[in-house]
């Protein structure tokens, strides 16, 4: 397999560390070790304290497995194994699929949720998001999409980068298309509980609606702590997890315990974090929506009903990635283009993560008012 290269991980790689400001970043700001183990009982510190740093667990840790178990319906200790989110991606493309079977996938997407299927020798098809007037994906144009060869459908709720959530109708409906068709639903739920927009998230799990649905989440969206590099898939599908542990037997084997014991902890805490994330996100979005009020000849505002970013489309001249590289030397502000999603060159993401964001933004919108901005899109 020959992989190309992770343009969206590329592109962070060569801004990331290096600028001063980031306006498109996915996760929310990572939490401290000391705060997280504020919030530990008296067990779970008493465990930190005598941890030994030799091989754990390859399915994960029984104290980690029971506390993600505690956040789904139908799900159990044996149902689930732990890695990091990457790899569980990975190996989950690599259990399910061969060369000339048909995957389908949201676009615009993450890279890695369609570029593994391409590499293996797949044909993609992209389910692809409308305007109407925000987001939308029509579950009617999914069902319209399969194909004898179909073997996995991968959908991402809530979505990056559009921030697009279905209501309990629509997500019944993209599950019972898989379902009627007897093909795995890979449900990527990194963002899982970030939703917001006067919405309430009724999306069930994949793994507790489907015996064939594959559910993945983790620590690194909704809970600001991608450095623990925790994720794990959930399914009824036994045998496929058990060929996931296999698997991971040539990747990382196992995870670090000390990474499980700190993602148990935010698990048994998740409500708290999780609704500190929501209300950083909340107030954000009021300040992105008047700054698109006062710049309306900049770029659009589709709003986001969940996750932590929006997928604005720009109102100038320039590609969004020449833009970007511009604003970026010129201000140290780092702006992700559509180029990286394979999407076109008019579209960028922002996070609405960073506790930072007021200053960022401020500064941002001094740069496109100022001596370039009359001259964007004229």
């Amino acid at each position: 397999m020959k992989l190309k290269d992770f343009a969206i991980e590329r592109y962070f790689a060569k801004y990331e560390f290096e600028t001063e400001y980031l306006l498109s970043c996915s996760d929310c700001d990572g939490l401290s070790k000391e705060y997280l183990l504020s919030l530990g009982s008296p067990g779970e510190i008493r465990y930190w304290e005598s941890l030994e740093l030799g091989y754990n667990d390859t399915r994960g840790s029984h104290m980690l497995r029971d506390a993600i178990a505690r956040h789904y319906q139908t799900i159990g200790n044996g149902n689930i194994v732990v890695s990091s989110p990457g790899e569980a991606n990975f190996i989950l493309m690599n259990l399910l699929l061969e060369k000339g079977d048909n995957v389908i996938c949201m676009s615009p997407a993450y890279q890695s949720l369609y570029q593994v299927a391409e590499s293996i020798g797949c044909s993609v098809s992209f389910w692809s998001a409308e305007r109407n007037p925000d987001w939308y994906f029509d579950p009617e144009r999914l069902r319209e999409l399969i194909i004898p060869s179909t073997k996995l459908i991968i959908v991402n709720f809530p979505h990056n980068p559009t921030g697009f959530v279905p209501d309990r109708d629509e997500w019944e409906m993209i599950v019972k298309t898989a379902a009627d068709n007897g093909i795995v639903l890979f449900s990527d739920e990194m963002y899982r509980g970030l939703v917001h927009n006067g919405h309430v998230d009724k999306t069930v799990p994949a793994c507790d609606l489907y015996e064939n649905g594959v559910s993945l989440w983790g620590m690194s969206k909704s809970f600001g702590l991608a450095g623990l590099r925790t994720g794990w898939l959930a399914s009824h599908n036994i045998k496929l997890l058990d060929q996931a542990e296999a698997f991971k037997d040539y990747l990382s084997i196992c995870n670090s315990p000390l990474n499980e014991t700190l993602s148990t902890i935010a698990l048994n805490n998740s409500k708290r974090i999780i609704a500190g994330n929501i209300e950083k996100i909340k107030r954000n979005l009021e300040l992105f929506r008047q700054f698109q009020e006062r710049n309306r000849w900049f770029c659009d505002f589709p709003e986001p009903i969940g996750g932590s970013t929006a997928f604005i489309r720009l109102l100038i001249r320039e590609p969004a990635m020449e833009f970007a590289e511009k604003l970026v030397k010129e201000t140290g502000i780092m702006l992700l283009p559509s180029e990286t999603f394979n999407y076109g060159k008019k579209h960028v993401r922002i996070g609405f993560g960073r506790e930072n964001f007021p200053e960022v933004l401020d500064k941002f919108e001094k740069y496109i008012r100022g001596k370039t901005g009359n001259a964007l899109n004229r």
